[in-house]
């Protein structure tokens, strides 16, 4: 749901200035570049490569966890959905920010106890290493691709309109030069250049939304219910104030996407591997917390930004703008500060994509090089430079896949690429990981079974639904009939998924070595050789 709302980011042409814009995008390139090359001199292992050297503290890996997670698609969208549907629409800010306490108290301690580089690691611990190495690395890479593809098309929607290029071939253009940074940041930086990207983003789209906020608020005496007030006046309609607006009509769709949002996100890959960069579980446990505020403080801001632009700018102008919904958070920088302002919140928009991209980038990277190529292929048996050898080679093929992917889905309903990103963490990935590290009697086969099963299962019913068939905003527009009702698949799928690794374990003939399980839950509770920083 995040990036989806980035596909047509809007902008207001007539305080746009493309030349602004570019040069606000062009510093933070310039200086992100810098601090990429600087932070790669230490690239030597793959250690150093993967997780940074596990050399940043909890609060740096805070920041970069809320610089990963707080796309922009999630600050244009979510405004919009406060602009135009009020409660229904925080309701999202809510499911992302509670999402955080399932990663906080389930996952990021064990996971930082237990695995090396990858989600892999932590799933094959007391398992079979090839089957479940593979399923893990397929979902892994499922994932990254198409959160990927939706990145790659919104960054094409949104810088085209805020450099007026409304040709496809000039669209195709910008989606290559993002495809290209990308590449260069992850091949150059690493996991570690990565990290520091995604601070600087968080600080600077943390540091837009403030400035927003508050300049919002003082438009209002700082009154949070004159405000309230301003916006059912210009919308004209005081249910914004009330649940009901959206999914009022029919509310299993919002719980089968609040379902997997809220489990979904302790088990997407890009978010899984922060865990790695950090010395020790202490520090991982920190950069939860200090992830969960900094989220915390961004989503509170989304509801003044969202009830501001509904007060200010009106929702029939936000839905007569080019990107429609989307468009209410640059219409409000507009509003406030001109083409200064909307040129500095439009550029961090876009610049946030460059740092989750690349985030995605090396974890698919990683977990193709360290799980298929060093694990299934070569049996653990490679050079100690060759996974990294591998992982850069695969960062220009994931990239290349990622930029024709963005130019084939230009103009297409990009719902069913982010969909299917939550709904296969939370349907495959996180059923096995919660089995592997609570419960003794999990084995392979229930392993491979929930994996390849939430994975197929979370594909077919999202074919079957609106979300490709028989609606305005469907992939095929206005052609056949959905057969499931439901735009996400989470409340079927997910529970199919858990419900495999179950069924699989228990009719499994091959019990697990009872040993290798003990070690895994001494080792995830406690910490003992768990992986340690590397020195320099």
């Amino acid at each position: 749901m995040k990036t989806i709302l980035l596909a047509a980011a809007p902008t207001a042409n007539a305080d746009n200035n493309p030349i602004l814009n570019i040069s606000i995008f062009g510093a933070f390139v310039a200086v992100t570049l810098f601090i990429v090359i600087r932070a790669s001199r230490n690239n030597k292992t793959a250690a150093d490569y993967y997780a940074a050297g596990r050399s940043f503290t909890g609060p740096q890996n805070g920041f970069a966890i809320a610089g990963d997670y707080l796309s922009a698609a999630s600050f244009l969208g979510i405004c919009g959905a406060i602009a135009i549907n009020g409660y229904d629409g925080f309701l999202y800010s809510i499911g992302f920010l509670v999402a955080w306490l399932v990663a906080l108290l389930l996952v990021a301690e064990l996971m930082r106890n237990t695995g090396k580089f990858t989600m892999a690691d932590v799933l094959s611990f007391r398992l079979s290493q090839r089957p479940v190495r593979l399923a893990a690395a397929i979902t892994t890479l499922a994932v990254c691709f198409f959160y990927l593809l939706a990145q790659m098309a919104g960054a094409g929607g949104l810088v085209s309109l805020l450099l007026g290029i409304q040709e496809q071939i000039g669209q195709s253009v910008v989606i290559a030069v993002v495809g290209v940074l990308m590449i260069v940041y992850v091949l150059i930086g690493g996991m570690k250049g990565t990290t520091w990207v995604q601070i600087v983003k968080a600080f600077l789209l943390i540091g837009g939304a403030v400035v927003m906020t508050i300049w919002v608020l003082a438009m209002n005496g700082f009154s949070l219910d004159k405000l309230l007030g301003a916006a059912v006046e210009t919308v004209g309609n005081d249910a914004i104030l009330g649940p009901g607006l959206q999914y009022g009509a029919n509310p299993w769709d919002f719980i089968s996407l609040a379902i997997a949002l809220v489990l979904g996100t302790a088990g997407l890959p890009h978010v899984l591997m922060r865990f790695y960069t950090v010395p020790t579980a202490k520090e991982a446990r920190r950069s939860v917390v200090w992830a969960i505020w900094l989220i915390g403080l961004f989503y509170i801001l989304t509801l003044v930004l969202g009830y501001g632009a509904g007060a200010i700018v009106g929702a029939e102008t936000i839905k007569a703008a080019p990107g429609g919904v989307n468009s209410a958070a640059p219409l409000l920088a507009a509003a406030l500060g001109g083409p200064v302002l909307l040129g500095f919140i439009s550029a961090v928009a876009f610049a946030t994509i460059l740092a989750v991209v690349a985030g995605l980038t090396i974890t698919a990277a990683a977990s193709f090089a360290h799980d298929i190529y060093a694990n299934v292929v070569k049996k653990g048996n490679v050079p100690p430079d060759g996974e990294v050898k591998v992982a850069r080679r695969t960062v220009i093929v994931i990239g290349v896949f990622a930029i024709l992917g963005g130019i084939g889905v230009q103009g297409q309903n990009v719902a069913f690429l982010v969909a299917l990103a939550f709904a296969v963490a939370a349907s495959a990935n996180l059923p096995t990981i919660l089995f592997s590290l609570f419960w003794r009697k999990f084995t392979t086969r229930g392993a491979v079974w929930s994996m390849y099963g939430g994975l197929a299962t979370a594909i077919i019913l999202i074919v079957l639904s609106p979300v490709f068939w028989g609606t305005e905003t469907s992939v095929f527009k206005n052609v056949g009939v959905a057969i499931w009702p439901l735009n996400n698949p989470g409340i079927v799928s997910i529970p199919v998924g858990f419900l495999l690794g179950w069924l699989g374990s228990v009719t499994s003939r091959k019990a697990e070595d009872p040993r290798k399980a003990a070690e895994m839950e001494v080792r995830s509770l406690t910490g003992y050789g768990a992986e340690k920083a590397t020195e320099h």
